[in-house]
C-alpha cells in the first residue's frame, strides 16, 4: 500500500486546479485529491465547489454518492468484499459476519490500530459461484471461509 501525503491546502489547490479544466472534473478532483491524501479532506469541497462554480451542495452529493470516497484516511490496508445480491446469495452475508467479527469493526470502518479498513464494494463481475473482495486492489474471487480468514490474516499484518 502506497503512502499518502498529508492534508495540505496549497497541494489540493494544485491537484484541483490541474484537473478543473477536465469533463466531469468533480469525479476526476476527487479521485486525485484522495489518491494524493487516502481522502478527501473537508476543507477540500468548498476549494472544489469554487473551482469548478458548483455549490457545496453538489459537490457533497458526488462526494456521498460513489462508495469510494472516503472522509478520513484509510488503514494500512484496505479489505473490500462485494456486497452485491449475488453475492449475497452466494453466501455472502455470513462472509461479511465472519470478517466483522474477526476484525473486531463493522463494514464502512476501520480498526482500532488503522490496520485495516473494512469497505463495501458493488460488484466486481466474479460473482458467478461464490462472494468475491478486494485487498489493496487485488481481486481475489470464489471465496469461503478459509479464504476470508487468509485474506484477513493477511491485511492484519
Amino acid at each position: 500500500m502506497s503512502a499518502y501525503e498529508p492534508w495540505d491546502a496549497v497541494r489540493g489547490a494544485e491537484i484541483i486546479a490541474e484537473h478543473s479544466h477536465l469533463e466531469g472534473a468533480t469525479l476526476v478532483i476527487l479521485r486525485a485529491l484522495q489518491e494524493a491524501f487516502g481522502y478527501v479532506p473537508e476543507p477540500a469541497v468548498p476549494m472544489v465547489a469554487e473551482a469548478l462554480n458548483l455549490s457545496r451542495a453538489e459537490v457533497h452529493g458526488v462526494f456521498t454518492f460513489y462508495h469510494d470516497f472516503r472522509h478520513k484516511p484509510a488503514g494500512k490496508h484496505v479489505l473490500k468484499l462485494c456486497r452485491a445480491e449475488a453475492c449475497q446469495a452466494a453466501g455472502g452475508d455470513a462472509l461479511a459476519a465472519r470478517a466483522e467479527a474477526k476484525l473486531g469493526v463493522a463494514i464502512g470502518n476501520t480498526t482500532p490500530d488503522e490496520r485495516v479498513t473494512f469497505e463495501p464494494i458493488y460488484c466486481l463481475g466474479l460473482c458467478a459461484t461464490a462472494p468475491s473482495a478486494m485487498l489493496d486492489g487485488r481481486l481475489v474471487g470464489r471465496l469461503d471461509e478459509a479464504r476470508i480468514d487468509a485474506l484477513i490474516a493477511e491485511a492484519q499484518r
